[in-house]
Order: structure tokens, then sequence, then C-alpha cells
């Protein structure tokens, strides 16, 4: 009977681990989007969305199954220059008040190497939707000694074309690139 009780105890363990693994939100204070410009081809700028939501949900402890789905609020743009700031949120770049939010709900995810993925989904923002390709790496799970909850990091990197989007039509490469970079590093916590 003991040996039958242990084995349906290793079963259920394994179960919990493997079968709906969990669903995952971002740690606001340990959390970032950001993105960077070249501007007249000689310096970098960047700058981040400060108000953000992401929800990653996946079934398998290595996250190789994630879906991943963000949010921002294109009015929470900061570049750390308040007029930059107020010219971005206007009609000539993110258009904030018509489009508040901008948008990515992952559609696939492929090995690329040991805790690295290729995630593939679709980029919303200035209210055109187009595929993207990111490079993910997963950092690590373990459990925050403050929270006592398991914490799990990722960094996502990639390139996207403003001018896909219609964001700074008015604005020459030559002025402001077309490639922006972009580089979130995040802590979730399972919920």
């Amino acid at each position: 009977m003991k040996k039958l009780a242990l084995i349906l105890s290793a079963f259920f363990v394994v179960t919990a681990f493997t079968n709906g693994f969990g669903t995952w939100e971002n740690d606001d204070p340990h959390s970032q989007l950001g993105f960077t410009v070249k501007h007249l081809g000689i310096a970098d700028v960047s700058g981040t969305f400060n108000d953000i939501d992401v929800k990653v949900t996946a079934a398998k402890p290595d996250f190789s199954d994630a879906q991943f789905e963000l949010t921002a609020r294109t009015a929470s743009v900061d570049t750390r220059v308040e007029a930059r700031n107020k010219h971005l949120k206007t009609a000539d770049f993110f258009d904030a008040e018509k489009y508040p939010t901008l948008s990515f709900k992952s559609t696939a995810i492929k090995p690329a190497g040991k805790n690295k993925y290729r995630l593939s989904g679709d980029l919303t923002m200035h209210g055109v939707t187009k595929p993207v390709t990111l490079n993910l790496l997963y950092t690590g799970t373990v459990e925050n000694p403050m929270s006592k909850k398991a914490t799990s990091g990722f960094q996502l990197t990639g390139t996207v074309k403003r001018s896909d989007f219609g964001i700074g039509a008015g604005f020459p490469a030559a002025m402001i690139s077309d490639e922006v970079r972009i580089k979130a590093d995040g802590e979730f916590i399972k919920q």
C-alpha cells in the first residue's frame, strides 16, 4: 500500500510540472520594454515604454511551448527628454490618443540553442499589424527570496522597421533610422 501511495504521489508531482505548468505575469519593477533608433546616422537614442503588461503561458518547464502576450501604453513612452516624449505621442509618431496601446501576441516559438528561441508573432502598432520574429533568451527560474514565488527571467531582442507601421513617416531614415532595435528584459511571477 505504501508503494502505491508513493507511486501516486510521484505521478501527481510529475503531472503538476508537466501539465499546465502555468501562467506568468511580468513583475513591473523588474521589467522593461526598450527601443533604440539611430539619430542623424551618428548617435543612438533610446527610450522605454513604462506601462507594460506581459503574460506568459507554458505547459513545459523549459518554456519551449510558451505563448507571450504583451500590451504597452503608448502614452508611457519615455526618452528622458520631455519635449521629445510629447512629440512621440503625437500623430507624427505613435498618435497615443488614437492608438493608446501597442501589442504583441506570439504565434510560434522555435529552439535556437540552449535556452534560446526564435519567437514569432503579430505586432500591432499605430493601427497596423505585421508578423515579426524576435530572439528570446530564457535566463532561468528561481524562487524569489522576498515573495517566495517562482520567478522566471527572459530577454527579448530584435529589429523592426517603423515604416512598416506608418510611424514617423515624415522623418527620413537619414534623420531617424527606419530600423528600431528592440530590447525587453523581464522577470515573471508564476500566478
